[in-house]
């Protein structure tokens, strides 16, 4: 064995460089990949909670209302703590809040397995929301520093994972919770478990290399914009994401109940729908970061809203399988640019990826759960059919796509 391969080989200045320097530049597909299984497990666990909301409704007798005040509450949680997260450990790494967060989902799905009131359940969903809030900022930038400078296909590696379990998670909900119960929701437990484990394993490949090296690849990919441009930056992509996740919630809240109405489905059928529109959103999230790498951020973004607006406006509109066939093709395109944003505010403010990564998954999640109880006011007034007409105009607000500062990458 040559005395430089051990990692525990004394630290002498020639050999230091030539053991960590390839991880450093390299993409690190297996690190990537880990990130993004941990975050298919997480987002596979959370998944499950919209989808036991026709079980919900029906167990405690709740209102469209109260269904949103739940999805508002777990995602509330979320968002506001995520960009706080983000910024404290940008300043002061805590490698082991990762495997932690996902400790604190372990205990919400535990007590929403256990919940005998409508109380218990937004106790339990404001306890997952706190594991979403450290998990989401902390992998995300694993996955960064691990993408050796491809950071749009890093970034869409690793959310393609989440909306794979996003998709995955409906199906297991209506084969083993539905049939079965809420007592069911307590197996998912065991995937919670299997996730701290990679979790774990994934700190200490972060805990080897350094918050260090990190900072300082972000810093050597583009200068950032200034104070005024970052502010310009922060509003577009806020007004972008309202209509993206919004849109998005209208969906993955209430296309159940809307396909129970409207056509008359069944629970588990009309999760069979949910499942294909959230597959196409994991295949579009998985396309659009090396296409942004490539071709650059603004140019995914505008396909993104603008491609999307003829499929949404029509969805309202069509029979069943054309319902299918659209809401696939809103998947798609509309997915695509979630990456494109994320990398494009990293770029824009180089240096601070716990905070910017924070932001934008708190901005996912609160305009995600703020739009899911608006919506559901507006369905126990209008109803839900009324709802997906109005929602369909959401992807026009993509023209605010114009009013990006352009950043020093592409």
């Amino acid at each position: 064995m040559r005395p430089e391969t051990p990692p525990s080989a004394s630290p002498v200045a020639p050999v230091v460089p030539a053991v960590t320097e390839p991880a450093q530049q390299g993409f690190a597909i297996r690190i990537v990949g880990a990130a993004a299984f941990a975050h298919l497990l997480n987002d596979m666990i959370q998944a499950v909670l919209p989808a036991v909301y026709p079980m919900f409704k029906s167990q405690f007798q709740l209102s469209f209302g109260q269904i949103g005040t739940i999805a508002l509450v777990y995602q509330f949680t979320a968002s506001l703590l995520q960009p706080w997260v983000g910024m404290y450990t940008d300043k002061r790494p805590m490698p082991y809040l990762l495997p932690s967060g996902m400790v604190a989902t372990f205990v919400g799905i535990g007590m929403m397995a256990m919940a005998n009131s409508y109380e218990m359940l937004l106790l339990a969903a404001a306890v997952v929301g706190v594991g979403s809030a450290t998990f989401h900022p902390e992998a995300s930038r694993v996955a960064r520093m691990a993408s050796g400078g491809r950071f749009g296909t890093a970034q869409s590696t690793f959310q393609v994972g989440g909306n794979t379990g996003s998709a995955i998670g409906p199906l297991l909900a209506a084969a083993v919770v539905i049939p079965h119960g809420q007592r069911a929701i307590g197996w998912f437990l065991l995937i919670a478990a299997v996730a701290i484990f990679v979790l774990f394993r994934l700190t200490g490949w972060t805990v080897r290399h350094g918050q260090a090296k990190m900072n300082s690849l972000a810093r050597s990919h583009g200068i950032g914009l200034s104070r005024g441009k970052v502010v310009q930056a922060i509003a577009v992509v806020a007004v972008l994401m309202f209509a993206k996740f919004v849109y998005i919630a209208s969906i993955t809240n209430y296309f159940t109940f809307y396909l129970i109405e409207r056509f008359h489905l069944s629970v588990q059928q009309s999760q069979m729908y949910l499942f294909i529109f959230l597959a196409s959103i994991a295949l579009g999230t998985f396309m659009g970061g090396p296409v942004g790498d490539k071709i650059g951020r603004k140019a995914v973004i505008w396909i993104s809203f603008l491609g999307v607006a003829p499929f949404a406006l029509a969805l309202p509109y069509a029979n069943l399988m054309g319902t299918a066939i659209l809401a696939v093709a809103v998947g798609l395109v509309m997915s695509s640019a979630f990456a494109a944003l994320v990398v494009y505010a990293q770029e824009a403010v180089p240096g601070r990826v716990g905070m910017v990564s924070g932001l934008m998954f708190g901005l996912m999640f609160g305009i995600g759960g703020i739009g899911a109880a608006g919506l559901g006011k507006l369905a126990d007034i209008h109803g839900i059919v009324w709802v997906y007409h109005l929602t369909s105009f959401l992807p026009l607000l993509g023209l605010a796509t114009a009013f990006l500062p352009k950043t020093s990458m592409k």
